[in-house]
């Protein structure tokens, strides 16, 4: 049986492989719990447990209640994160370490230097903004529920609320802050930001217990205060210091894709790029063409403009495989010349499963490769299709001279594929005007709209329609008329250089 809910196909096998992940990580939660906790006293574990088991007990059914309703939420709201056994995972791990390094800091240090924003920092990064939210909320609940009924930390009893409260608010403002926040070095900021509403957060809840029992405060009490403000800093820093510490362990780990290493893969020292541009030059400068388009594509219509741009970027590589059989990369001579058509088209679509072969063999993210082999759908190779039709008898198969796609899947997929046949379209004939640049990209859209190239993503009219103008304004600007400089021949005398039309 199978259902489509919130865009993702879902069946019972998903169903089962979710809960069985769930379930799995739920168990090595309490287990990683239970052993920090219950570690110094497994000398008398049997006489203690008689005496507390039913606060243990108290703690495990709620921690499998936010367990439960965590599943509940990305079921009813978010399914692709179910669906993907890594991002299950990374919500555990996160949890996990977050729990370990909330009782190191908080047993050894204080309740309030922990690293409060760890979870929110992480879950956003690495999933999405939406899921960072809820994640901080369960995080927040979880070492609350260990702090209040286990007894871990010998502290007064409004500490383990102040410590909720704080948790939460600051993992919204990291949250708020991130966003802004796009390269490693930046989120140390986001780490010294954060300081601000935890320290105000602890100098209200430290003075409001000391207001209601009347105690005098003097300059001991401001003292403790700076203190406990002093720990909320170590909490703010060392939620960014773990954050850039555990973050390219999870890009490698998981192989995901951030904005950080988005901008790491598309800079002059990536390795495929960098050979992309020796020995391939004409296919590198018409990526970095196609990049601009892409970039101005997504932002048309709200999709991810770093994504779109590393996709641009890599979506040609496939043609280091034999760059000499490629118009760009070619002088004079035309190797396709001495070939039948049949080899020729034969070996122009092989540089999409190529493109798919080189990303994942670098460990690249599965993403690039995807839209890599996507980007040309199942169009036909016009150019050796009709030089085909010219040597026979009009009695050829088209899916021969086709690519064998599959059709973009994505939004982002079928930029890629609009911006890279649009760029080579108005190069070709060589637009010079706003209208001239508009039709050759309308004909490229209705062209891959006639074929059906869109039909298995979930791209509208409305976002063709902005994808068209945006491409329309970019390619305008960058193939602009200029006028013809006139021909001077300068020559240096002995009263100074003169200049004479040719």
């Amino acid at each position: 049986m199978e259902t489509k809910r919130f865009g993702v196909d879902w069946t019972r096998k998903d169903t089962a492989k979710s809960v069985s992940l769930f379930f799995l990580h739920f168990i090595i939660l309490f287990t990683i719990a239970a052993g920090v906790l219950l570690g110094n006293k497994l000398s008398y574990i049997v006489d203690y447990m008689r005496e507390n088991g039913a606060y243990y007990l108290y703690a495990l059914i709620c921690v499998m209640l936010l367990v439960v309703i965590t599943y509940l939420y990305f079921f009813f709201e978010d399914r692709s994160v179910l669906r993907s056994g890594s991002q299950i995972c990374i919500l555990f791990v996160v949890l996990d370490l977050y729990f370990l390094a909330a009782w190191l800091m908080g047993s050894k240090i204080h309740t309030y230097a922990r690293p409060v924003a760890f979870v929110p920092l992480m879950v956003f990064v690495l999933i999405n903004r939406k899921a960072a939210i809820f994640m901080n909320i369960i995080g927040s609940l979880f070492v609350f529920v260990t702090d209040t009924f286990t007894g871990s930390l010998a502290v007064l009893q409004f500490e383990y609320y102040s410590s909720l409260i704080m948790s939460f608010s600051a993992g919204m403002f990291a949250i708020f802050f991130c966003d802004k926040a796009k390269t490693r070095m930046r989120i140390v900021g986001v780490g010294v930001l954060i300081v601000v509403p935890i320290d105000l957060i602890i100098l209200i809840l430290e003075i409001a217990p000391m207001l209601e029992s009347s105690v005098a405060i003097t300059a001991e009490v401001f003292d403790a205060i700076f203190q406990s403000m002093g720990y909320g800093l170590i909490g703010g820093v060392s939620s960014t210091i773990l954050f850039l510490a555990f973050l390219p362990v999870f890009e490698v780990v998981f192989n995901t894709l951030t904005v950080y290493r988005i901008r790491e893969l598309t800079s002059s020292d990536a390795s495929v790029l960098k050979k992309l541009k020796q020995e391939a030059p004409g296919t590198y400068n018409h990526s970095v063409m196609v990049a601009q388009l892409a970039e101005a594509s997504a932002a048309a219509i709200g999709e991810n403009v770093d994504f779109a741009r590393a996709a641009a970027l890599y979506h040609d590589v496939g043609k280091l495989h034999e760059p000499e059989h490629f118009t760009e990369n070619q002088g004079e001579y035309n190797l396709h010349d001495e070939i039948t058509p049949e080899l020729s088209a034969d070996l122009i679509r092989s540089h999409a499963k190529d493109g798919y072969t080189l990303i994942r063999s670098n460990h690249l993210p599965e993403f690039l490769a995807d839209i890599a082999m996507q980007h040309h759908g199942t169009m036909p190779i016009r150019y050796f299709y009709a030089k085909a039709l010219k040597l026979s008898d009009g009695e050829l198969n088209i899916e021969d001279y086709s690519y064998l796609g599959p059709k973009p899947q994505t939004k982002l997929a079928a930029i890629i594929m609009i911006a890279d046949a649009s760029e080579a379209a108005v190069r070709a004939v060589k637009a010079k005007s706003a209208e001239e640049t508009e039709r050759a990209i309308r004909a490229v859209i209705e062209e891959r709209m006639d074929l059906e190239q869109f039909a298995e993503c979930d791209i509208t009219m409305a976002d063709l329609t902005k994808i068209r103008q945006a491409l329309v304004n970019t390619l305008t600007g960058v193939y602009h008329h200029r006028i013809k400089y006139p021909s001077i021949k300068y020559k240096r005398t002995e009263s100074g250089t003169k200049g004479e039309n040719e």
